[in-house]
């Protein structure tokens, strides 16, 4: 969240902006108060600042915003669906609008010492709940196959073995660890990744 206040308080307060799946609208509520144009969007909620809708059929007319958040969402969506959201997205950003998604990174470094050692990925949620979730190269794959430019990625919390489990365990008491790792979390080690994403009119097969 700290990546994604400083881009949204860098915008002009003019700015449109959708948070889609945003659950309870708490970041909207915050910005809202505070005079920003944003508006949130959730399958299973509505609230005064929460409109009830399905990313899959985004109620808003085409070009209608001019950023999108998509935060820890689309790892709870079904592979089929996900370039279909993704899309519904790109119509109603402006041409050349911004699109923030964090997304968890199935080969993180843990998951990747677990499959070599054990056999087993290390997912970052029961597959139950993240029915959609890919490797950090897929990601890419899937966003650029469906009109975005990357022009940023964010590492966050690099899974060193046993390490991250000491952390996860003692998160209060061990929090200044984690973010002494913090500058070493490359992407394709991190847990989560942080993608700052252009709307272009090209897509690719590459999804």
């Amino acid at each position: 969240m700290k990546w994604v206040r400083k881009y949204i308080d860098e915008l002009s307060m003019t700015t449109r902006i959708l948070d889609a799946g945003c659950g309870e609208g708490v970041l909207v509520e915050d910005y809202s108060k505070a005079g920003r144009h944003i508006e949130g969007l959730d399958l299973n909620y509505s609230s005064e600042y929460v409109r009830q809708g399905n990313l899959l059929n985004i109620p808003y007319a085409t070009n209608h915003f001019d950023v999108v958040l998509l935060l820890d969402v689309i790892e709870h969506i079904a592979f089929p669906d996900q370039p279909l959201v993704l899309q519904e997205i790109h119509r109603v950003l402006r041409p050349d609008g911004g699109l923030i998604v964090s997304i968890p990174n199935l080969a993180h470094l843990n998951s990747r010492v677990a499959f070599a050692l054990l056999g087993r990925l290390h997912r970052t949620d029961n597959v139950l709940n993240h029915v959609g979730e890919r490797p950090l190269s897929e990601n890419r794959s899937l966003l650029i196959g469906n009109g975005f430019q990357i022009e940023r990625c964010i590492g966050v919390t690099l899974t060193v073995p046993l390490l991250y489990r000491l952390i996860a365990h003692f998160a209060a008491n061990l929090r200044w660890l984690h973010d002494l790792m913090e500058p070493l979390a490359v992407p394709s080690l991190s847990m989560l990744n942080v993608f700052y994403c252009r709307a272009t009119n090209q897509k690719t097969d590459s999804q």
